[in-house]
């Protein structure tokens, strides 16, 4: 059985994390508080919080709470979601990388899936190009959802038929949750200023959230019915041998245990 994350943050590392995801919750939030005439250039948000989140993990590696062989698994797991990405380019909602990332982020906790679901995307967008202003979102709604999936109840107890319906709802909803996020970056500037769906600067927060909410039920739920479908028929299909697969290699690689490189550096450890 499963008995910790891999990746352990101190109380202080926890603060810097929980200040990354406040930073980048501001850079999808805005519209419901901004008064201003200007739209302002939200993706100051995303890279202020996406410098912190990089120094959070080098100060990880440094301390040794993230070690060579959890680096490497974060590594291995990163490049398999970037290489899943981009076999959904062109369909609508068809994205297979979510239910690697959800499945990884149950099994090695909820901060390895924040840092697999910020890498993994990254990594995607160097392979294909996909470089450009929606970047930043796309990277904290993955990381969220990798952070919410390991956050999920009973990781340690839950397992079978329960374990893969529990992720399966949990995928119908992050489908939702990553539309939504998509949408808030697109909205403020996809219509204008003189449809009934429009953003308006200064208006009351409930308006705004009335025309936000309107305009992506209206124009994203063709793109969230099929993510949610294909990512949770995903799970049903294959979750159990590749959580039984991720679990062995949890416990085969003894992650965060020392290594003792001969006998006698054993018995000493025991005296």
């Amino acid at each position: 059985m499963l008995t910790s994350d891999i990746v352990k943050f101190s109380r202080r590392n926890s603060f810097v994390l929980a200040l990354t995801s406040v930073i980048s919750a501001a850079g999808f939030l805005w519209p419901f508080f901004y008064s201003g005439e200007d739209l302002p250039r939200t993706q100051i948000f995303f890279w202020i919080a996406i410098s912190i989140a990089l120094l959070l993990t080098i100060i990880e590696i440094s301390n040794s709470r993230l070690d060579a062989k959890s680096v490497a698994l974060l590594g291995v797991l990163a490049a398999l979601v970037a290489a899943l990405r981009p076999l959904g380019a062109g369909a609508v909602g068809i994205e297979p990388m979510w239910f690697l990332l959800i499945l990884s982020a149950r099994v090695f906790g909820p901060s390895f899936g924040f840092l697999l679901g910020l890498s993994s995307v990254f990594v995607s967008a160097l392979l294909t190009g996909g470089m450009g202003p929606w970047l930043g979102y796309q990277i904290f709604a993955a990381a969220w959802i990798g952070l919410l999936a390991g956050l999920l109840p009973g990781r340690k107890s839950i397992r079978g038929g329960r374990e893969i319906a529990l992720l399966m709802l949990f995928a119908v909803l992050a489908s939702e949750l990553f539309g939504i996020l998509m949408d808030l970056q697109f909205w403020p500037w996809a219509l204008g200023t003189t449809t009934q769906l429009s953003f308006i600067p200064g208006a009351v927060i409930t308006d705004n959230l009335t025309r936000f909410f309107t305009f992506h039920f209206l124009s994203a739920m063709a793109w969230d019915l099929p993510r949610a479908i294909f990512t949770a028929g995903l799970i049903f299909i294959t979750g159990r041998p590749v959580l039984n697969a991720l679990r062995r290699a949890y416990v085969r690689a003894a992650f965060l245990t020392t290594i003792e490189f001969n006998e006698r550096a054993k018995v000493q450890k025991v005296i």
